[in-house]
């Protein structure tokens, strides 16, 4: 499986215009390219023919149109510009986005999940102060396992979760 995700991005960050314009042409392609993703970086998910036109069609139907995610992917590789600007700080590089960053991270671990990188990598982010590695699950797992996600959200933001407080919520809602 990391092989093929490999050869997608680089397709998608050397040649966009060759998917994207494929993409935007045909209703057709852009099911294939988006299906076959639904299928194969899910933990045997049941797709329902309407959650798979709800997907297409979120692509189809949006303003930017089904090559913008394809474009997202060039951009990124190709960006001459430093991943965060500051007025104090020009940051280029993962390191020296971490030497200010002081957001709480999160991290949850999902086995069939595109990319399975060691846990501790992600602790290169920031201040992970959640961490949780689920049974089940994929690269679309707020999709595939929404009670998972709601429940790392509330045990991370909670009463004793490492984040508590980190979100200011107005009292009168």
């Amino acid at each position: 499986m990391q092989q093929l995700t490999t050869s997608i991005t680089i397709v998608q960050s050397t040649r966009p215009q060759t998917i994207g314009y494929g993409l935007e042409d045909s209703p057709v392609a852009l099911l294939a390219w988006i299906y076959e993703k639904l299928v194969d970086w899910t933990d045997s998910y049941p797709w329902t023919d309407d959650e798979v036109c709800t997907w297409i069609s979120i692509y189809w139907f949006s303003t930017a149109g089904p090559r913008a995610a394809v474009q997202l992917y060039y951009e990124v590789v190709h960006a001459n510009n430093p991943l965060v600007q500051r007025s104090d700080v020009a940051v280029t590089s993962p390191d020296g986005l971490l030497a200010w960053q002081d957001v709480k991270v999160g991290l949850a671990h999902f086995p069939q999940d595109v990319l399975c990188l060691p846990g501790y990598w992600g602790h290169g982010m920031g201040n992970v102060v959640y961490e949780k590695y689920h049974e089940k699950g994929g690269h679309f797992a707020a999709w595939e396992e929404p009670d998972a996600i709601v429940s790392d959200l509330r045990e991370m933001f909670g009463a004793k979760g490492g984040a508590k407080g980190a979100v200011k919520v107005k009292a009168n809602l």
